[in-house]
């Protein structure tokens, strides 16, 4: 594969085309979508609970969560009930179904077959990449980015860093985009919550309301949780570690 980066240990490509080129070669895939999916699965699963994902828009959303018996999330970012806002999601139930529709995180995570599935952000990079440090030798981190108005893929600076904040904690030869999101990361590691803040994605989240939501966000290793997708739904595997 001419983009596969299958010569490496360590990889990173964008959006779901990379996913495609980079997930046969490797052993594990991890999506970093920091603003918000990733965020947002962290919180759920931190509390116990189960986070579904879900296309984006797709009316098969509410009929999906009714035969799971879960929860729909509003696929619009809202602080009124559960929603891909982080901070509608910091009092969820432990036990709780939640059907999660993203455009990006979802999107990914439903493509990746059955190689083993993980989601990261700043807040539990470290910790997803120690339980992948005993799990795995070959994985593909896989940024999710943004959309223009015309539907082309943006690479975005807060999912470089977040992808970077969990190839940083990996032993491993490393590709050269792998090598690249590790130095956007410790370029920007001191001072995450003004670089989230002041990136494109998280001036219009402040400017629509949702400055919580980039606090939550740009906090580094403050979650043990490790989301992995077990069929139909991220579970905390670092529960499982042990078994």
């Amino acid at each position: 594969m001419l983009f596969g980066q299958a010569e490496y240990d360590l990889r990173c490509e964008w959006g779901l085309e990379g996913l495609r080129d980079l997930s046969p070669a490797s052993d594990a895939v991890v999506i970093v979508d920091v603003l918000s999916f990733s965020t947002a699965v962290n919180i759920v699963v931190a509390n116990g609970a189960f986070a579904l994902p879900c296309r984006w828009n797709d009316e098969s959303a509410e009929r999906f969560a009714e035969e799971k018996g879960a929860q729909l999330a509003s696929s619009r970012r809202s602080q009124a009930g559960y929603s891909l806002s982080p901070a509608s999601l910091l009092g969820i139930p432990a036990g709780t179904a939640l059907v999660l529709p993203s455009p990006h995180g979802s999107t990914l995570s439903l493509n990746t077959k059955k190689i083993p599935t993980f989601t990261a952000c700043l807040r539990n990079a470290a910790a997803v990449a120690a339980h992948l440090a005993g799990f795995a030798a070959r994985i593909a981190v896989i940024p999710a980015g943004e959309r223009w108005s015309n539907d082309a893929l943006r690479p975005c600076l807060e999912d470089w860093i977040g992808a970077g904040a969990v190839l940083s904690s990996l032993g491993g030869s490393q590709s050269p985009e792998a090598e690249l999101a590790i130095a956007a990361f410790e370029r920007f590691r001191g001072n995450l919550n003004r670089t989230l803040s002041c990136c494109g994605s998280g001036k219009e989240l402040i400017e629509r309301g949702f400055q919580r939501d980039v606090d939550l966000a740009s906090e580094y290793a403050v979650s043990s949780a490790v989301p992995m997708l077990a069929e139909d739904r991220f579970v905390d595997r670092s529960l499982l570690r042990h078994e």
